[in-house]
């Protein structure tokens, strides 16, 4: 039988409109302290998350656990702009109880963009991985909505590497290897200088690069010596 098809605007509407504070609270000290018991965890560099003020923070993306634990551990509370598969069932107003953001993958979500943008500009924390999905986790692409967002929004663009997540739970395995190593390291803001129009498509695209340079050097320095 053929899945019915996934009501976008309805899944943002909730996602946008039903954010449940203090649910949000209890599963980031829930999820933490489950992340320290299974994992062999260490986390650094969250004073470079501003204490106020847009934020975007843009992570690297090679493990199913790499969202999770930036909802977990980001200082502030953040918004997640989240893959629209995960918004079925029961798992929609969940997800809208935690004020994630439905994203169709492959194309560009304007309505996703417009969402995040407008979180933003009320001074909130958006989640992105701008690889677009799951793959290497080093940045090869990065994709120009997160050089939209930030010109168009303002918000300080902090860098966020994640190692060893791929390793913790591979594909296929159902529960992360018990104690197996995970590094979550927050970095200070990328610079963005450009010039021209944030709306242009060359002004996103010279952003989208200087983005890329500034997170693939910190996912460098921060990378375990083999």
């Amino acid at each position: 039988m053929t899945a019915a098809p996934v009501d976008a605007p309805a899944l943002r509407r909730r996602a946008t409109g039903t954010v449940k504070p203090p649910v949000v609270t209890g599963v980031r000290l829930v999820g933490t302290a489950l992340a320290r018991a299974v994992l062999a965890l260490r986390v650094e560099g969250r004073e470079h998350v501003p204490v106020s003020g847009p934020v975007l923070v843009a992570g690297n993306h090679s493990g199913i656990l790499d969202g999770p634990l930036v909802f977990f551990l980001c200082p502030r509370p953040a918004t997640l702009l989240t893959k629209s598969e995960v918004f079925v069932g029961v798992w929609a107003r969940a997800c809208g109880w935690l004020g994630l953001i439905p994203v169709h993958r492959g194309a560009a979500d304007r309505a996703a963009l417009r969402a995040g943008l407008t979180h933003l500009e009320r001074g909130g924390v958006l989640g992105v991985f701008p690889e677009g999905t799951r793959g290497t986790g080093s940045f090869d692409t990065v994709a120009d909505g997160l050089a939209y967002l930030a010109l168009r929004s303002g918000a300080a663009v902090v860098p966020l590497a994640v190692h060893g997540t791929g390793a913790a739970l591979p594909k296929g395995r159902l529960v992360p290897r018990l104690r197996s190593p995970v590094t979550v390291v927050f970095g200070p803001p990328v610079p963005l200088a450009v010039a021209g129009d944030p709306r242009a498509r060359s002004t996103v695209r010279a952003a989208a690069q200087q983005l890329r340079e500034g997170l693939v050097d910190h996912l460098r320095r921060t990378t375990p010596k083999a």
